[in-house]
């Protein structure tokens, strides 16, 4: 099974890409996020790499 890259400029849905391991980014292994809201979403950003997601 091959595994797809992860684009960190794009907002991903949780659904749709689950972290591995909870808590930590699927990109860097970080434990580290800011978040915010948008546009009536609550996305979380991985301060290291920038991956975000939308919880």
């Amino acid at each position: 099974m091959e595994e797809k890259q992860i684009d960190v400029t794009k907002i991903y849905k949780y659904a749709e890409l689950p972290d591995k391991i909870a808590g930590r980014c699927n990109v860097c292994n970080s434990a580290s996020f800011k978040n915010h809201v948008k546009n009536g979403e609550f996305i979380r950003k991985c301060n290291q790499c920038g991956l975000q997601k939308s919880i």
